[in-house]
């Protein structure tokens, strides 16, 4: 709000304001046309100042040749007529040399004799313009060549006092024109304020008394008509809503008392719907905690099942190669009883049963690791308990169980881990957590891309652990990326996606892990998921 003594009343906003622009448009004018009369008047003067200068150079031409400096001062004293002409100097240019000499001269009545300018002759070849004076040099030629130098020194003194003059009359010009601004602004805001008192007046009558059967009078303004006629329909439509709220006050007391009934019994309506919400609630966070449950076993199941169908194939080869093997061991042995049995084909047969044994034995080796990697992540999925580990190996062990979902796929996944490092933490959350990040990758960012990579970042800093995973899938929809982690959201709503996936990764970050998790995306950027957790660094001692 305005304080009242910081505000302007419209009559001395009006005076002011015409006052302001009067004087600002009066002030540039006089400048602007002062200005161009001096610099007029400069210029007349200058161009009758080379008139002289070109008389006295040509005057002088015989002088100079027949060296008669006496008839040339004569001559020069018919300047005097001249006011502007305080000093004419003559010199004569030695011949064969640029070198000069005084000649002949004219000093004006009571102005003295002004020394010689052999230096600046050519400086004033050009009128040079100073405060008080104007100076000017000429050439004087004699057939074709320069013979000498007329130096003339005029005075401004009439040009000053010219300047005066036109500026006292553009002050009094001024204040003639401020004074019948002045004038006719006090008779503008007279006429302009007069209305605005009136229905101000009206205005704190109706304030003061409550009176709103007054009315503005009319204006002979028709804006300030248009005002009055504008303030009286108000007044009307206050009077019509003052009854109108009498009226309704009336109403209102009768139906505070039947809503007061009405809200009593209410209340004691949802005191009963609180109370079953609550039941529900709490039922709902059982089968909330199953359905978690359920997930996590689904997850291995369909990681037992990949395992399974990666199992087989170095299995069905390792039978199919002993199946071979024995085939041929039974050619051999009717070959021996038969006393038909040859060195090559001897030969040929303990080659191709070392080909078929290794054969064999790479493959169960093969299922072996994958059991055993297998085993270890399906028991520390089981298991929240505490122990040591190398984290790389986890992670490799984790992508191992995952072969079977990603070798179907172009995707890649790239491991940034230090080799060495060993944590004393829960493996089995991690292994949940990394599970879930890569499934929830290739379910849902690389639904539409052929080859997508994944990056697993490992540091640790202090006694805590960064894992930094992301992806340059879809990204998630801003719909949605503020409750990525809450239960039950999901993009594939009624295609087989659950909605807990991320729901579970955040439960064991927090809870089992006691760390922090967060989500950045742009849609059709990827994500990135940030996750810290407190850890024991093993510090390996190397001697």
């Amino acid at each position: 709000m305005i304080a009242i003594d910081k505000t302007t009343s419209i009559k001395s906003a009006l005076i002011w304001v015409i006052m302001l622009i009067c004087s600002l448009t009066l002030c540039l004018a006089m400048l602007v046309s002062t200005a161009q009369d001096v610099k007029l008047q400069q210029k007349k003067l200058v161009t009758q100042l080379e008139g002289y200068v070109s008389i006295i150079a040509f005057n002088a031409q015989n002088s100079i040749l027949q060296d008669d400096a006496d008839t040339e001062e004569n001559r020069l004293k018919s300047f005097k007529a001249v006011n502007i002409l305080h000093n004419i100097h003559i010199y004569k240019k030695t011949p064969g040399s640029d070198e000069l000499s005084f000649f002949a001269s004219y000093n004006r009545d009571g102005i003295g004799p002004f020394p010689v300018q052999f230096s600046r002759v050519q400086q004033f070849l050009k009128p040079y313009i100073s405060d008080n004076y104007i100076e000017l040099t000429k050439a004087i030629y004699a057939d074709e060549e320069i013979s000498g130098y007329v130096y003339v020194r005029a005075s401004q003194e009439e040009l000053s006092a010219y300047i005066q003059t036109r500026i006292l009359l553009d002050i009094l010009i001024a204040l003639i024109a401020l004074g019948s601004a002045f004038f006719i602004s006090s008779k503008l805001q007279k006429r302009f304020t007069s209305p605005i008192e009136n229905l101000l007046n009206v205005m704190q009558k109706v304030s003061k008394q409550k009176d709103y059967q007054v009315r503005a009078p009319t204006a002979p303004i028709k804006e300030y008509n248009m005002l009055s006629r504008a303030f009286n329909t108000m007044l009307d439509r206050i009077e019509q809503q003052i009854s109108k709220l009498q009226l309704a006050e009336q109403e209102n007391r009768q139906l505070t008392l039947s809503l007061e009934q009405k809200i009593a019994e209410r209340t004691d309506a949802l005191k009963t719907s609180n109370q079953e919400l609550l039941n529900t609630l709490a039922t709902l966070h059982q089968y909330q905690n199953q359905i978690v449950e359920t997930e996590k076993m689904a997850s291995l199941g369909q990681m037992v099942a990949g395992v399974a169908h990666e199992v087989n194939t170095p299995i069905g080869l390792g039978v199919t190669a002993s199946t071979l093997l024995q085939d041929k061991l039974a050619d051999i042995q009717r070959a021996f009883d038969e006393k038909k049995l040859t060195s090559s084909q001897l030969a040929k047969f303990l080659s191709e049963s070392k080909e078929n044994l290794g054969i064999i034995y790479r493959n169960m080796e093969r299922a072996a690791s994958l059991i055993s990697s297998f085993k270890r992540v399906a028991v520390d999925q089981s298991n929240e308990n505490r122990r040591q580990f190398n984290m790389q190996q986890l992670i490799n062990e984790v992508l191992l169980s995952l072969r079977p979902n990603l070798k179907k796929t172009q995707h890649q996944i790239i491991v940034n881990c230090p080799a060495e490092l060993e944590l004393d933490s829960k493996p089995g959350p991690i292994n949940q957590i990394l599970i879930n990040l890569i499934m929830n990758s290739l379910i849902h960012a690389f639904e539409h891309i052929e080859q997508g990579e994944m990056t697993i970042d490992i540091s640790v800093q202090g006694s805590n652990c960064q894992l930094i995973y992301t992806d340059n899938g879809a990204g998630v929809p801003e719909s949605i990326k503020k409750r990525i982690f809450d239960p039950f959201v999901t993009t594939k709503r009624g295609e087989g996606g659950s909605g807990l996936g991320l729901h579970l990764v955040y439960n064991l970050v927090t809870q089992a892990l006691n760390g922090k998790i967060q989500l950045d995306s742009t849609l059709g950027h990827g994500i990135r998921i940030s996750i810290n957790f407190p850890v024991i660094v093993i510090k390996n001692d190397q001697h």
